[in-house]
């Protein structure tokens, strides 16, 4: 491609009219916003395929010519005007759909290149201020920023504009191409910094509560009804072909996979039939980067310095950083079920426009979804932000629906990030706190779970089965991730369900008694590597060493002391309904003798023996003809809890569900997280950017 194409004969092609036209776009030559050419350049029927070594070509002239042609600038304001009429139209004239689409496709295109290679922190080489002597419009307000307008525009339609055979292509570009415009946090650190530059996010930011409230409502309506890209929309464009050789010069939404114009693949772990929906996905990942998005700002105060009174009182300048409110997460947060809404019952109205949602429907469709990771940050958004969404999951009869592929996740974690292996424990977790649901899941029975292998599980509750998952989650991260974190996180979920816990089956009353055995072997291996360096006198060489390892060593006492509470729990609250649990407990008991007279323990150990010594003493004094089979001792367990009065058991308050709730609804989700769960990036300089999701 040379730098200007020559003029295109007057019986010139469409492929040569097109040739010329995009060549002059990217060439030096500028075009002020009035001209015809823009006109001619957004009516083109994009059915040119170029080889993705000419289209690289056209980048990079396009990004050096950008400086002092400021085409992308006025592209994204045509693009804007392009909006307004299809707003103002309801997106049926063909004309201005196209227009539109071709706008939001060139800018796509080149907005993309220029993002990746940016050489400068304030992504200088976008330019998306017009030149002072560029002549405008007479009704165009030179004050007006353009990441502004466009921004606007685009909400605007999205929020506005149904999803309609019509307008779903439109719809699909717009999303694509906010997934790129809102990348330009990928060059910054994963922590928000008051000198990010983020134009497009904080023109988003901005918008008024009504349109915001919109725009969140429409996207997750586009997440919960699936809608998909009519196959006869799709043909009628050429670019739509999956063809052996795919053109670059195709539209994000093209139906051939690989969105060639985003800078990472954000289709990750669809494993589930009901996430494989273009639409839908993209709707999410676009609202999941608004709702955290975090922008940083710096608030100047000047203080005296008294520390010395018999010095000058000299103003001293203090930088503070906080970040300004989301209005997108503040949307969510204020969402309400659309057929019940509490404030038509308290008369408490909410603090602007609530999104109004079928709540049973965003609920089935997360139920159907959550094999992918964008599913469950949703979903940990929800339950952690928006209390009404919380209640409503709470009080559903089927909550099979979002634990079943919750548990069997993670039963699969060494299979999944630990980004999604957090998120799903600390949606349990605040699940758990709620005690009408820790009653709820030990009264739901399944039939048979297929996909747990270690075990047959007939007929198991789903709080058993529950509890069966966390130990073995707890398990894998003893073995391989070795996360502290999550075991907290864990225990303290089994913490909250242990007082309600309901003829708890077999297996996993057996899986809690061997977690206390499993820990308390770990600990017993810590103790004996500390007191074999102390007594060697390593310490001179090896006291940091010492030091971790008391540390460790704090730890898994804590983590003994938790198992501990739970045993005590149901067995203070809920005994007679778990004979299951006390034949664990005693067929294991040997496994907390050593621990008898730990001070940290004694206490705790204390209830268990009274539960062994009511329990054996009268095993003791029962005459057997013959051994004591498994089915003898359980029958006979269930006969003698019917006497069982709790005689001598001392109430401990449960300190680690308290605590730890607290601090896990306090997690925040760095920024660029949120683009790493979307896939493997193409910036060979931001791969420092990703971090962990919590």
């Amino acid at each position: 491609m040379g730098a200007v194409p020559s003029t295109p004969r007057h019986t010139s092609t469409t492929a040569e009219t097109a040739e010329y036209l995009i060549g002059t776009f990217v060439g030096e030559k500028s075009f002020p916003l009035a001209s015809d050419f823009w006109q001619k350049l957004l009516e083109l029927p994009l059915t040119l395929r170029w080889s993705s070594y000419r289209v690289q070509q056209a980048c990079e002239l396009f990004a050096q010519n950008n400086h002092h042609t400021r085409h992308l600038a006025k592209i994204l304001i045509h693009l804007s005007w392009c909006l307004q009429e299809a707003v103002r139209t309801s997106g049926a004239p063909s004309v201005v759909y196209l227009k539109a689409i071709n706008a939001v496709y060139f800018s796509s295109v080149f907005l993309k290149y220029i993002i990746e290679n940016s050489q400068s922190d304030n992504i200088e080489e976008l330019c998306l201020s017009l030149l002072e002597n560029e002549p405008v419009p007479k009704d165009f307000m030179t004050d007006q920023r353009s990441e502004n307008l466009l921004m606007h525009n685009v909400l605007t339609f999205l929020g506005s504009i149904d999803v309609s055979p019509t307008t779903s292509l439109l719809h699909q570009e717009l999303l694509n191409f906010m997934l790129i415009v809102m990348s330009t946090q990928l060059l910054s650190g994963p922590t928000p910094g008051p000198k990010d530059v983020n134009p497009f996010l904080d023109a988003a930011m901005s918008q008024e509560s009504l349109l915001v409230s919109s725009v969140v409502r429409r996207l997750l309506l586009n997440y919960i009804m699936r809608s998909r890209l009519p196959s006869s929309t799709a043909a009628s464009y050429s670019i739509f072909s999956e063809e052996n050789q795919p053109g670059v010069l195709q539209r994000v939404g093209s139906a051939a996979a690989n969105f060639v114009l985003l800078p990472f693949n954000y289709l990750v772990n669809s494993n589930s039939e009901g996430s494989r929906n273009q639409l839908a996905d993209c709707s999410l990942h676009v609202l999941l980067v608004l709702i955290h998005y975090h922008k940083c700002v710096v608030s100047d105060e000047s203080i005296t310095d008294r520390s010395d009174d018999s010095a000058s009182t000299d103003p001293v300048s203090k930088v503070n950083t906080y970040f300004t409110v989301n209005p997108y997460s503040k949307a969510l947060e204020n969402a309400r079920d659309i057929e019940f809404d509490r404030a038509d019952i308290e008369g408490n109205t909410q603090n602007g426009p609530a999104v109004r949602l079928p709540f049973a429907s965003l609920f089935d469709t997360l139920g159907m979804c959550l094999a992918d990771e964008t599913a469950v940050l949703l979903l940990y958004s929800l339950v952690q932000g928006n209390s009404d969404f919380l209640e409503y999951v709470l009080v559903r009869t089927d909550l099979d629906t979002l634990l079943m592929p919750i548990l069997e996740t993670l039963y699969s974690a060494s299979r999944r990030t630990s980004n999604q292996i957090y998120m799903l424990l600390i949606i349990l977790l605040i699940l758990s706190q709620d005690s009408s649901f820790n009653a709820s899941i030990h009264k739901m029975i399944l039939p048979g779970v297929p996909w747990y292998k270690e075990h047959l599980l007939h007929q198991t509750s789903l709080g058993s089965l529950m509890v069966i998952i966390l130990i073995r989650t707890v398990q894998y991260n003893l073995s391989k991730l070795r996360d502290v974190y999550l075991h907290t996180t864990c225990l303290a979920t089994l913490a909250n369900m242990a007082p309600h816990v309901h003829r708890l089956s077999a297996y996993a009353s057996q899986r809690l008694v061997s977690l206390f055995y499993m820990l308390s072997r770990k600990y017993n291996k810590l103790v004996e590597l500390r007191d074999d360096k102390l007594q060697t006198k390593a310490i001179s060489t090896g006291d940091g060493l010492v030091e971790d390892m008391s540390a460790e060593l704090q730890i898994y006492t804590d983590f003994l002391r938790i198992v501990l509470e739970i045993l005590n729990a149901i067995l203070t609250y809920a005994l007679p309904r778990n004979p299951e649990v006390v034949y664990a407990i005693m067929h294991r008991q040997e496994v907390f003798q050593p621990f008898k007279s730990h001070p940290r323990f004694a206490e705790l150990l204390e209830n268990i023996y009274n539960v062994l010594d009511f329990f054996n003493s009268r095993m003791d004094a029962q005459r057997m003809d013959g051994e004591w089979s498994v089915e003898k001792v359980l029958l006979f367990i269930i006969n003698s809890c019917r006497s069982w009065r709790g005689e001598g058991m001392k109430f401990y308050l449960n300190r680690c569900s308290l605590s730890c709730t607290s601090r896990m609804n306090k997690r925040v989700i760095p920024r660029s997280s949120l683009f790493h769960m979307f896939g493997n990036l193409s910036y060979p300089a931001v791969d420092s950017v990703l971090t962990q999701m919590l």
